[in-house]
Order: C-alpha cells, then structure tokens, then sequence
C-alpha cells in the first residue's frame, strides 16, 4: 500500500480562485491522498464550494476555524491530517498533476530528503509569463533567502520535529523560516528541475507586502531567532551584508552614470546658481 499523502489548502477569502487548486488535486496521478480545506475565518462562500467538492469525491475534506493567519490554519490542517507526508498549497495556486507522485518517489528512496519543491510558474488570470528556478539542498542554501518555493510536499516528520509553523510570523517569510528549522535539523530540499507548480500572481498580496514594507522587520526576527546559527556562519553573514552594500552602490553609480541623471544634474545648474544668490 502507497503511504497517504496530505494535501493541505488554506483558504481565507480566496473561493473565487480555490477550484483550480482542488482540480490540481482530483487531477493527480498519485491516487493515495486526502485533501483537507481549511476555512480560515472566510467571509465569502468557501463553505458553499467546499461542499461540492466534498460530494464529488470523499477524499476531500473540510474544516473550519476563526481566522488566524496562513501559519495557524497551516498548523491547523496538519493536526487534523492522516498522511505521513503533507503537501501544502495555498488556495490561489495549483500543481502539475504529476508533481505528488514524482515528489512521493523521492522521500521514499532518500531519506536524506525531508521536503521536495520544484520550480514554478508565474501566471496572471490565463497568461503564464515568468518561471522561477529555486535551488534548494541544504541549510547554507536557505541562510539568507528561501531556496524554495512556499508551498511544498514534505514529511510530517518534520513538520512534528520542527514544531510546526511559527504562528508569530504574520507577515510572511513563514514557509522560508520553516525551512530553515528542517534543514537545522539535517534534512535536505530536494527541487525538481521541472515547472510543476503555478503560482496566481495578484498586484498586491501577501508576498509583495511583505517584500516591500516588512522585509526588514521579518528578516531580523528570523535572525535573531536563529542568531546561533548565524553566529555559526559568521563569516558567510558578514559576506552576504557586505555583498548587499556592494551591489547597492553599484546600482546607485549606474543610476548616476544614466545619460537622463546627467541631463537632469546638468539642467539644474542654473537653478541652483540663481538660488546661491538670494541666499546670499
């Protein structure tokens, strides 16, 4: 008998896009897999769509909870899951239908491997228009990025040695810090150099606020918990804070070098020779 495999779906006001992602799951060619949706505090009609899937087929299931964030409802699921492995994936996204079984086979033959990604593909309602190429492997690997995607398929092993989902991480980055508490603990990602995962890009989400408004904040609370393993490769945190510096002047000198930032110091120039003159 082939273990059971636990698709686990998040879904906080996002029914409209929810029966993609489900249909990726009837859709799979690994057949051993229950899939558990997770109503987390929805206003919208989650319950309703849920319900259809649920006489469809009984593998789906459905539960619901007050609203707590991607990392509760995540926690949530898998508490509530059978399978030895767990697959996550976020209500807005899909998977290719292959990618369980080809994911499956490797965790069972290497038990060095502790979670499986893959690479992906940007797409915006039908138009698919960017594939993104993470690397995985190992802990140096996730140091000072995420390596992999945010939703992958992984032992719940892991999932149970780690503690599970940092429910302080609110603003994102959780999938990222998750990882790297697996790799602490001397599993490594494996990613299938194959696009078998599609992810909804929206012009503000979750990722981009947390890129552009938090990165900071969720950068230093990752480090500071980890501030042991950071002391430990001191020498690559140094290089990579310097590395950051170094490529921010160097941006900034191309932006100076630009013939419009010439032009436009160069325009200047009257302006502020009139303006030294009624200052003095």
């Amino acid at each position: 008998m082939k273990p059971l495999v636990s698709v686990v779906i998040p879904c906080f006001n996002q029914g409209k896009y929810i029966e993609k992602a489900l249909q990726s799951v009837l859709d799979q060619s690994y057949f051993d897999w229950e899939c558990i949706i997770i109503n987390d505090g929805s206003t919208d009609n989650i319950s309703e769509i849920a319900k259809i899937w649920l006489d469809k087929d009984s593998r789906f299931l459905y539960f619901q909870k007050e609203n707590g964030g991607l990392c509760s409802a995540r926690n949530f699921g898998i508490k509530k899951s059978k399978g030895e492995y767990i697959l996550t994936l976020d209500a807005d996204d899909y998977y290719h239908s292959t990618f369980i079984e080809k994911g499956i086979n490797l965790l069972i033959n290497d038990l060095e491997i502790g979670v499986v990604s893959s690479w992906g593909m940007r797409f915006v309602d039908d138009k698919q228009y960017d594939i993104f190429k993470p690397n995985g492997k190992t802990i140096k690997d996730f140091l000072f990025c995420n390596a992999a995607i945010g939703t992958s398929l992984f032992r719940k092993e892991c999932w149970e040695r780690t503690g599970g989902y940092d429910e302080n991480m609110k603003l994102g980055y959780e999938d990222w810090e998750f990882y790297i508490r697996v790799c602490r603990l001397g599993w490594d990602v494996h990613i299938i150099q194959e696009v078998l995962f599609y992810y909804r890009q929206h012009q503000v989400s979750m990722r981009t606020i947390a890129i552009n408004d938090y990165d900071k904040k969720i950068k230093s609370y990752i480090f500071l918990k980890h501030q042991e393993l950071y002391i430990q490769y001191f020498e690559d945190f140094v290089e990579n804070g310097l590395s950051n510096v170094e490529n921010l002047r160097n941006e900034n000198l191309k932006i100076r070098n630009k013939i419009d930032y010439k032009l436009g110091k160069n325009l200047l120039l009257p302006l502020r020779f009139f303006k030294s003159i009624f200052r003095k």
